[in-house]
């Protein structure tokens, strides 16, 4: 592949005085990866420094506190109130340096939700006393994450308190981030980014919806921006020309009355222009009270969500535009070329990939480990622990021993083709181990197949894992069952096995029914590789899926997504018992293929093992296209035609035509038990040994990985 594909993302391009190698920008992202004072820990400073090798043009650092501790947003905030923190700053930007790389201070107050002023008693900083939002998102949260909100109440448990600025309050916020754009020069950072987004003190003043004031800095779009035209003139005054100001800024505010409009946007981004800011990075909110909305913005979930936005900016502006949101490399190249914006951000496929921008460049884009959207990365933040990554078990641990070369070289047997034993065999390749992996299926990806099927991004992860196995010291073997002689008869130095979870579906009356199908079986009736299950089903369907199999259509997971929304052995009304991450998953594979779901799940809580930020998307969209998502029901009996359940203390039925049974997932030890007993060194990761899909599969490998 040519590296000339990417030839525009890859050229400098300028924001004012500062010259950029390319025009990739790595947003900015919370991480919680300061120390609890406010300073640069190795962690925080090995993070960036791993995307500024990775060959970001641009860093721009996570929301930090101009006026540490008041108006930070997180319990590990980035502080720039003082000059006491320069020196960890300094040394932040000069590892950031040494890979060619430029970085700007994010520079922010955090207003009505400093969640760190409500825990200490400290009023929140706003331009109007605010109206208590109602939330759909507390009801989501398992109690495990409701533990970390234990002290948002603040130490009266009365909840947040709020001071409406006076002018005495706004000059000393002025100040605060002038002195602080002043520390960020004073520690060579290459820029600031004034934070004037995503519900943040600068964007409530510009926003209709918060700001409600009836003097100088309310009213019109120039009252609403006075604020943050004063903040830009004022560093400007304090840091000269030659120090670009960026500024983050919401083009939206969705499901918000009254909120920002692209219209409010331009007229504030244009009167930031004229203040002397130097770039607009372009980005949106929403009501995050609302489970939908964070999916919407500031985290957009549609690809390439904001991009009319940035295209709108730069028919209005002068200065460059940073255009953020989902965007794919290739669209965002040829946005560059057709003039839409000049800049692209990119968040989590930096956090999935930080060589991303160096893989472009070199045209090996198969090399690039995909981003699955499944936001436990800001989930983690929403519930104020540190960032992560389900694909990527590096992020956060970047400080601590890497994955080094071997010395003596092993032979390692893997038992399993899902991600977590493809990772294993992708990293002990790296290591310069020789690696078999032997999987009992046709293809690789094991459970990750079905999510696949309901869920595409996790089949760009499927389809990265088993690039990396092309390699000259991995032997992939498929339609092979691991036995405990074949595996004495290869010598190895270590086993490891990855063979999933056990899905026993639990004791229901009615279970063996021919309408009802088990986890497993379900998988299996779908990729046409379950003959017991295929046994169950009408003459006419069993030859469909016999013309499938033999056409080969039911091996590839894109095709099967495609045609599975014109047939698939499935009846119009279906009963899911379960709604953990399987059956909710299911659902809405079901639901999007016009069928009628009902979900019954015995907790009160679902689908726990999602991400609270992606559990409340899948949740509003199920709840929005009919499905009915009932917890804390107990299963009593399947019927030819219903399901019988309790609920409330009282007897319930509701229709099925089908039933899927999406319970009873559980760790299976047997194969890694076997093996062990016969005297071969084994490591079980994955699921067979702790239930935790694949974001705990990935991580389970690189430990593995680690000692071997």
């Amino acid at each position: 592949m040519s590296n000339h594909q990417y030839a525009t993302l890859s050229s400098p391009a300028n924001i004012g005085s500062l010259t950029l190698k390319n025009r990739i920008v790595l947003a900015a992202m919370g991480s919680n990866f300061a120390t609890a004072d406010g300073h640069c820990s190795e962690q925080l400073i090995a993070y960036y420094e791993t995307r500024a090798r990775g060959g970001s043009g641009l860093l721009v650092l996570e929301t930090s506190a101009v006026s540490w501790p008041k108006g930070a947003a997180m319990p590990n905030t980035v502080g720039f109130s003082s000059d006491a923190f320069i020196p960890g700053l300094t040394e932040l930007t000069e590892r950031v340096h040494r890979h060619g790389a430029k970085i700007a201070a994010q520079l922010n107050h955090s207003g009505k939700v400093a969640q760190e002023d409500t825990i200490a008693g400290r009023p929140l900083l706003v331009p109007s006393i605010p109206h208590k939002p109602s939330s759909d998102m507390m009801a989501l949260l398992t109690r495990k994450e409701l533990s970390n909100f234990i002290k948002a109440a603040g130490p009266d448990g009365k909840g947040p308190q709020y001071q409406e600025m006076d002018e005495g309050d706004i000059e000393w916020l002025i100040q605060q981030f002038t002195q602080a754009a002043v520390r960020a020069q004073k520690s060579n950072f290459d820029a600031v980014e004034i934070h004037a987004g995503h519900g943040y003190l600068i964007s409530s003043f510009l926003s209709k919806a918060t700001n409600k004031r009836s003097d100088e800095y309310g009213g019109s779009i120039e009252n609403r921006a006075r604020l943050l035209v004063e903040i830009i003139k004022s560093i400007h005054a304090a840091v000269g020309d030659d120090f670009p100001i960026l500024v983050r800024m919401d083009a939206m505010e969705y499901r918000v009355d009254n909120g920002i409009t692209p219209s409010d946007f331009i007229a504030a981004a244009k009167l930031a222009e004229l203040a002397g800011a130097d770039a607009i990075d372009v980005s949106a909110y929403g009501n995050t009270s609302k489970g939908i909305a964070f999916t919407e913005a500031p985290l957009v979930h549609q690809p390439g969500g904001f991009l009319d936005f940035a295209q709108q900016a730069k028919k209005s502006l002068n200065i460059p535009v940073i255009a953020v949101g989902r965007i794919e490399p290739d669209v965002a190249e040829k946005g560059l070329l057709a003039g839409h914006y000049d800049f692209v951000a990119m968040g989590r496929k930096l956090l999935a990939d930080p060589e991303l921008p160096n893989k472009l460049s070199a045209g090996n884009t198969e090399a690039i480990r995909p981003c699955i959207y499944c936001y436990i990365c800001v989930s983690q933040i929403f519930i104020n622990q540190p960032l992560c990554c389900a694909v990527n078990s590096s992020v956060g641990r970047e400080h601590e021993e890497k994955l080094i070369p071997t010395q003596t070289q092993k032979k390692v047997v893997i038992v399993g083709g899902g991600p977590g034993g493809m990772e294993a065999a992708r990293l002990l390749s790296s290591k310069g181990h020789e690696v078999v992996l032997l999987e009992k299926d046709a293809q690789l990806g094991g459970t990750a197949r079905i999510a696949a099927l309901a869920y595409e991004p996790n089949g760009r992860l499927i389809k990265f894992l088993s690039n990396s196995l092309n390699h000259s010291n991995i032997e992939v073997r498929l339609n092979t069952a691991a036995s405990a002689e074949l595996i004495r008869s290869e010598a190895p130095d270590h086993v490891i096995v990855a063979t999933g979870a056990a899905r026993r579906a639990p004791d229901i009356k009615g279970k063996h029914l021919n309408h009802v199908f088990d986890g497993e079986q379900m998988r299996g009736l779908l990729f046409g590789s379950d003959l017991t299950a295929i046994a169950k089903l009408p003459r006419h369907q069993r030859l469909m899926l016999s013309v499938g199999r033999h056409l080969k259509l039911l091996s590839n997971v894109d095709v099967m997504r495609f045609m599975s929304r014109l047939w698939m052995p499935i009846r119009k009304r279906v009963v899911i018992v379960g709604g953990g991450l399987v059956g909710l998953e299911m659902a809405e594979f079901l639901i999007e293929r016009g069928r009628l779901v009902t979900v019954l799940e015995p907790s009160s809580t679902l689908a726990p093992e999602l991400s609270i930020v992606r559990r409340s998307r899948v949740i509003h969209l199920l709840r929005e296209h009919g499905a009915q998502l009932i917890t804390n029901a107990t299963v009593d009996e399947i019927t030819e035609q219903q399901v019988a359940y309790q609920h409330k203390d009282a007897p319930q039925q509701t229709r099925a035509d089908q039933v899927i049974i999406a319970l009873g997932a559980e760790p299976e030890l047997s194969v890694a038990t076997t093996l062990k007993s016969t005297g071969l060194n084994v490591t079980a990761i994955g699921d067979c040994q702790n239930i935790g899909y694949i974001d705990g599969a990935i991580l389970d490998a690189r430990n593995a990985c680690q000692t071997i």
